[in-house]
């Protein structure tokens, strides 16, 4: 009994082994078991002699991002789908994977599944890969006897949600990118070219202008202390991404602000909005209660401005509020979402015209990304010719006035 019982506690691994079959043909393949004593013993009741086994890799390796698990996600929904065990379906996948960090995740979770854990439950063991949100439907999906359909919908709502941060990404890349750059060169013009100009001007014995004067002061102070100012900027970055990243009153100063800036403002208030309404409407699909749904929605929106308001939402509806009311009385909700949610409550179809909405400010944001491009470039144009041709121009001016004197 003592011994089945450990048997059953070793924690089993997935070897990668290479040998011959009863013919002499080479074989290779992959197989689950507790040692590699196991594996030549699994093998050889098939007939096959074991010539290599090594453990598959799981460290090293890049981390588990997002895309990773909405992948995972849908893999897992598709064979579910299609009558795959659950436990032959963590092995396919984890097979498949290329990095063995994710190996190694699929492995525990499989691993806690096999000893009678839910499958929900092995996910909350991972909370910084599975948040409360996909840990809830898939608890939702259990409780009903539905999970590959819930599967499919999380796969859907993270596919969706990702698509929306690769857009604004890629939106921001292309203008942060220009002005690194515009920044490097200015940091080298000042250090390296200034000073040349300097000597040739201290030949001259005449005043120089006062743009050209600025200029130099600006240059001396770069080469006198660039270093003191690299290390500010990137000190300073640090503990300001830090601070935000850890600090509820800077995250919540900084979301305001974002959603206030010129131009890219508009784009991150709809994607929030898209995010928000699409969590609201997937949970609510699920069967999950609203009052519930809502811990897992502010959260999801990436904002802590309407994070705070779902909070607010979420206490107004627990004492028996209309959720409409509810959105209404935060003041940062437009009034298509407040519609749409209204006529949602009124027809018993809350899901579908959430998701509604958030298929319309989806395509604002594809709308909206299509259009910065070619807003943004006459704004970059004109901010690094009036800085860089500002200390162009600063820097020929002494020549022009040498040329009105001959």
């Amino acid at each position: 009994m003592a011994t089945a019982t450990a048997a059953r506690n070793v924690k089993e691994l997935v070897f990668e082994w290479e040998g011959r079959d009863k013919n002499g043909k080479v074989v290779r393949g992959e197989i689950r078991a507790g040692g590699e004593a196991q594996v030549s013993a699994n093998l050889r009741r098939q007939g096959i002699l074991l010539t290599k086994v090594k453990k598959r890799r799981t460290s090293g390796g890049s981390s588990v991002k997002q895309k990773d698990i909405a992948l995972f996600t849908r893999q897992l929904a598709t064979m579910m789908k299609a009558g795959v065990p659950l436990l032959q379906a963590f092995d396919i996948v984890g097979r498949g994977a290329t990095n063995p960090r994710l190996t190694k995740l699929l492995g525990d979770i499989r691993s806690d599944v096999e000893t009678g854990t839910s499958l929900s439950a092995a996910f909350r063991k991972h909370p910084m890969h599975f948040d409360a949100l996909y840990c809830n439907l898939v608890e939702a999906g259990e409780a009903g006897g539905i999970l590959e359909q819930l599967l499919e919908r999380l796969a859907i709502y993270q596919e969706k949600t990702l698509a929306i941060k690769s857009k604004i990404k890629s939106a921001l890349m292309y203008p942060i990118a220009v002005l690194v750059v515009a920044f490097l060169v200015v940091v080298i013009i000042m250090i390296k070219v200034i000073p040349a100009f300097k000597e040739v001007f201290s030949s001259f014995g005449a005043d120089l202008p006062a743009p050209t004067l600025l200029v130099i002061a600006m240059s001396e102070f770069f080469v006198a202390y660039w270093p003191i100012v690299f290390g500010l900027i990137a000190g300073g970055g640090y503990m300001f991404m830090q601070t935000w990243k850890r600090s509820v009153k800077m995250q919540m100063v900084m979301d305001r602000l974002l959603l206030n800036i010129p131009v890219f403002g508009n784009l991150i208030n709809k994607s929030v909005i898209a995010r928000w309404t699409r969590t609201l409407s997937t949970m609510f699909a699920a069967g999950v209660p609203l009052v519930e749904a809502l811990d897992s929605v502010g959260g999801a929106s990436g904002n802590a401005v309407y994070a705070e308001a779902t909070t607010k939402i979420q206490r107004d509806v627990s004492t028996g509020s209309a959720l409409t009311t509810s959105m209404q009385s935060t003041g940062v909700f437009p009034n298509m979402v407040i519609q749409m949610a209204s006529i949602g409550e009124e027809s018993g179809s809350l899901d579908h015209m959430l998701g509604k909405a958030a298929e319309f400010y989806e395509e604002e944001v594809d709308d909206m990304v299509k259009g910065l491009s070619s807003l943004m470039e006459p704004i970059i144009i004109v901010v690094l010719g009036t800085v860089i041709g500002g200390i162009v121009v600063a820097m020929y001016l002494p020549i022009f006035k040498i040329g009105q004197v001959v």
